[in-house]
């Protein structure tokens, strides 16, 4: 379907995409807390407890900390570091999605699915702002894969690698690996009807190891919560952390208890995929449309050259997480690999049965999203943050000769379709790791504010504030939490710095306090754009400011 040569020089850019975003800077607010949290661990070389700045969490299980904190322990404390661990897992997840394609399917459906995973907008995202999502769905669809593999050739090497990963899986964010594993195996072994392979003394080795992998973790929530029944967790006591995660977890997300409600939307997933699964969302809505009409013709009866894993699952997932009360774009992150496999199948089939007319067809589309980003690319580097260096204009230009030839060189169009496809997503995200994001984070006023202090050889246990509000990055940055002190305290320190945001500074100034020197640096919450912060013209309009100073 594609030559092993172009593939590999497309997973070699795919590869350099993914580089170039882990030396941007970590991003308020989830990077940058995990970041911190996994610090912590290492400077305190506590590896059960897990706090959020003061506070004990219980929220998110510990694996994502840990890997993180393995990594800092090795490599030092740097935000490329906290990284490395996401982006393997999220390479992991690649290698998973072309071992299940290839299970399903075969070999170009699977390495094409990986090609896809690797390219879709919220995956690429997840490897530069990672959070627990990129762990969770490599080791999610690692396990599907070879418990799939189980139910197929009756291994036990792929049983025990399965609950390995589920183990792992479960010990990252908890229930909701649980649940999509085992909705897409229910799904499989519906279509499939191979119920009795649990009838084997592998499950119970399955089971086994399972158990020890989720040990460490269990064991660590014991510690915390389970023997000290007296803390108090989000205006309770009495919390047990083993209960907590192997029950009350999701069902908090689902209504909204303990960590709110921010949207009521049903069909919130819905329009949220429109831009997860760039550049492939149009073929990911036809490929589903594709399998599910002829699932209808064929009545769910059996069939050898289908499969119900993908459609099922993506269906079953789908529904259930639109009812909760929580949703954010990142919890669609754990569809992709499915979605990646589902479409794959499909280009694969149109190639297949020589579907020309179709294939044409879509490659005006996959064109048409390619000129999209070409102009967005475009906006990008010479209007809302303009190119400055020369090498940034010669990396642009090669870029854009690169996806001029291929356009216009004469080969078959199921060859540019994924071709373009690819380059659509590698010109996007190459803008936005190697200029767009360096260039917005310049708004981000705790890592700012962090190179000031190196600058200025502020000593950072020097440096305080009198507010709860968060200081991710300037913590990060800083490699030492910002400590709180009430404004009473202050008043009795000498030679100390505070942070402040421009209301804090009135209250201290209001509170009679004086201070001799001053830094400040613009802060906008990043992660929240908006086009008057977009457009040079505006963008003052929406910027604040953060302040450190000193007190006399």
């Amino acid at each position: 379907m594609i030559t092993d040569v172009r593939y590999r020089f497309l997973l070699l850019l795919v590869g350099l995409i993914y580089i170039a975003g882990m030396f941007v800077t970590l991003f308020e607010n989830d990077s940058a807390q995990f970041a911190v949290m996994a610090m912590r661990m290492v400077q305190e070389n506590d590896f059960l407890n897990l706090f959020k700045g003061p506070e004990e969490y219980l929220d998110k299980p510990h694996m994502h900390y840990w890997l993180a904190a393995l990594s800092f322990k090795v490599f030092g404390v740097h935000d490329w570091a906290y990284r490395i661990p996401g982006i393997l897992v999220t390479f992991l997840g690649a290698y998973s999605c072309f071992g299940l394609g290839k299970l399903l399917y075969n070999t170009d459906v699977g390495k094409f699915a990986a090609l896809i995973f690797l390219t879709c907008q919220t995956i690429v995202l997840g490897a530069i702002d990672v959070r627990t999502d990129a762990v969770l769905t490599g080791f999610t669809i690692f396990s599907i894969w070879h418990l799939v593999g189980y139910l197929e050739k009756n291994s036990l090497r792929h049983i025990v690698l399965g609950a390995f990963g589920a183990g792992m899986a479960f010990s990252t964010k908890g229930q909701i690996a649980v649940l999509v594993i085992g909705v897409c195996l229910i799904c499989h072994l519906t279509y499939t009807r191979k119920w009795y392979r649990f009838v084997n003394w592998k499950v119970l080795v399955a089971l086994l190891v399972f158990g020890l992998t989720i040990s460490p973790m269990l064991y660590a929530y014991y510690h915390q919560f389970d023997l000290h029944p007296e803390k108090i967790i989000r205006g309770r006591s009495d919390r047990s952390g083993i209960f907590f995660i192997f029950w009350e977890q999701s069902f908090e997300r689902l209504s909204g208890e303990g960590v709110g409600k921010n949207s009521s939307d049903y069909f919130f997933f819905f329009h949220t995929f429109l831009w997860v699964f760039l550049p492939w969302t149009v073929l990911g809505l036809i490929a589903y449309w594709w399998r599910a009409k002829a699932f209808v013709k064929l009545k769910f009866k059996y069939h050898p050259s289908f499969e119900f894993l993908t459609l099922g699952g993506i269906a079953l997932i789908f529904f259930i997480i639109s009812f909760a009360q929580f949703k954010l774009p990142h919890y669609m992150n754990i569809m992709m690999p499915l979605f990646s496999i589902l479409t794959a199948s499909y280009l694969h089939s149109l190639h297949k049965y020589t579907k020309s007319k179709a294939i044409k067809g879509l490659l005006g589309i996959q064109y048409f999203i390619l000129a999209v980003v070409f102009i967005f690319s475009l906006l990008i580097c010479f209007y809302v943050f303009k190119l400055k260096d020369v090498w940034a204009y010669a990396l642009l230009v090669t870029a854009l000769l690169l996806i001029v030839y291929f356009c216009l060189k004469q080969e078959a169009y199921y060859l540019r379709l994924i071709t373009l496809s690819v380059y659509a997503s590698l010109l996007l995200n190459g803008v936005m790791n190697v200029h767009f994001y360096p260039s917005l984070l310049n708004y981000q006023g705790g890592s700012e504010m962090a190179l000031e202090v190196q600058k200025n050889g502020i000593a950072t246990d020097s440096i305080y504030k009198f507010t709860n509000r968060h200081t991710w990055a300037l913590d990060f940055y800083n490699k030492e939490p910002v400590k709180i002190l009430p404004l009473s305290q202050l008043k009795n320190k000498k030679d100390v710095w505070v942070y402040v945001d421009a209301k804090e500074l009135e209250t201290l100034q209001k509170a009679g306090f004086d201070w001799d020197k001053q830094l400040s640096v613009d802060q906008f919450r990043i992660t929240r754009l908006q086009l008057k912060f977009l457009a040079p013209s505006t963008r003052y309009k929406k910027l604040n400011k953060m302040h450190l100073v000193h007190l006399n």
